[in-house]
């Protein structure tokens, strides 16, 4: 199994620097309190303004909850604020509730349509959802149009998250140009020249990573991937080793060293790292695969369908997970859940015969034999197509 088959990279620094670009400036909204008394009316301008200073102080300190206590108490006083709802969703979804952040940044473009704050909002709170599908309209819309270091490189950060590699590798270039020692997004760019097999490309991300800091672990990591695509596996080892201890915390890092165990026959080793990995990034894509794998050899489908799912459920276009799911359904004879990632896989790749037959399978289960049919019959026509192919050389 290919590293990378899948992916979907976790950034430490989006859930701060990356997202902060996005706070609004809250004023207080012109309000209609001409229903009430002038009273009243002063009283609860007043109150109002107290809430939106109280809820933007305690954003800037990072307060979060305090922050989304005082926009919900100036919310009720004006529902139809798209500001104190833009605001009110920043201090949720810094608390880690991204889909509840979408409904409001929602909400606000139901009363205001097209506000481009919002929506430049919503695309980042998809995106921190793993909504990717729906965030890349919106982020590519602003790349377009403000083509500033942090959404060139979000929308980037998302292409490669969707496995679109060679447009994300174009995005990330160019967000590189403006800030040309920014080591995550050379990182990042190297890896999506690696997985779109631009080789040339990743050698000049590679020398620059090593111009700016040769000791960092993104040169480590680097050095190690062109060791493992040369089967170095020992020298790659080592390289992912120096990246484990000058930063614990490298995204992906425990699932390279869990893969090159894995193809070494370390299945006790492996499965440690695969574990480790979860343990800082449950929806780790490639760690659920390898997992699942780990589990269906174990004996354990109905186990191994946990993780296949949170792959899935990360990158819906990883084949190895939406084949593997299909296959613990078929085991535990459970057809019906297994068709649709089934479907799904030969969409991904229509040229395996092995998702088209094993779909195939479950279609007979079900009773639908001229779909079983059907699929058989591509699984044999892609078999006798491929065996007259002549190797590409490598």
């Amino acid at each position: 199994m290919a590293r990378g088959s899948g992916a979907q990279v976790r950034f430490r620094r989006f859930g701060g620097a990356v997202y902060l670009f996005l706070l609004l400036q809250t004023g207080i909204c012109v309000l209609s309190w001409a229903q009430k008394g002038p009273e009243d009316a002063a009283r609860e301008r007043q109150q109002f303004a107290a809430y939106v200073a109280q809820g933007s102080a305690a954003l800037q300190q990072d307060d979060n909850a305090t922050a989304e206590k005082a926009f919900r108490e100036a919310l009720s006083l004006d529902p139809r604020s798209v500001e104190i709802l833009n605001n009110l969703a920043i201090s949720i979804a810094r608390q880690g509730r991204e889909d509840e952040a979408v409904a409001l940044y929602q909400r606000a473009l139901k009363i205001k349509p097209g506000d481009s704050v919002t929506e430049r909002n919503l695309g980042v709170a998809f995106f921190r959802a793993h909504r990717y599908r729906e965030a890349l309209p919106l982020l590519e819309s602003f790349a377009r149009t403000t083509p500033s270091f942090q959404l060139l490189d979000l929308t980037g950060i998302d292409l490669f998250a969707l496995d679109r590699y060679k447009e994300a590798a174009a995005y990330l270039e160019r967000a590189s140009q403006l800030q040309p020692h920014d080591l995550p997004t050379l990182d990042l760019l190297g890896k999506a020249c690696w997985r779109a097999k631009d080789y040339a490309g990743v050698t000049r991300v590679f020398d620059r990573i090593m111009a700016t800091n040769p000791w960092s672990p993104e040169a480590h990591f680097m050095l190690g991937l062109a060791y493992d695509i040369e089967y170095k596996e020992q020298d790659a080892y080592k390289e992912f080793q120096a990246v484990l201890a000058a930063d614990p915390n490298y995204p992906s890092i425990h699932s390279s060293l869990g893969l090159i165990d894995w193809r070494e026959n370390k299945a006790t080793d492996a499965e440690q790292q695969f574990r480790q990995e979860l343990s800082r990034d449950p929806n780790d894509p490639i760690s659920n695969d390898m997992m699942g794998l780990i589990l269906r050899q174990q004996g354990n489908p109905a186990e191994a369908t946990r993780y296949l799912e949170r792959a899935v459920a990360a990158n819906p276009s990883y084949f190895d997970a939406l084949f593997q799911l299909g296959q613990c359904y078929l085991s535990i004879n459970q057809p019906r859940q297994a068709v649709s990632p089934l479907e799904k896989a030969a969409q991904v790749d229509p040229d395996s015969a092995q998702a088209h037959f094993v779909l195939g399978r479950a279609y007979g289960m079900l009773g639908r034999s001229a779909d079983a049919g059907r699929e058989r019959n591509i699984a044999r026509e892609i078999q006798a197509r491929q065996h007259v192919q002549p190797k590409a050389v490598q």
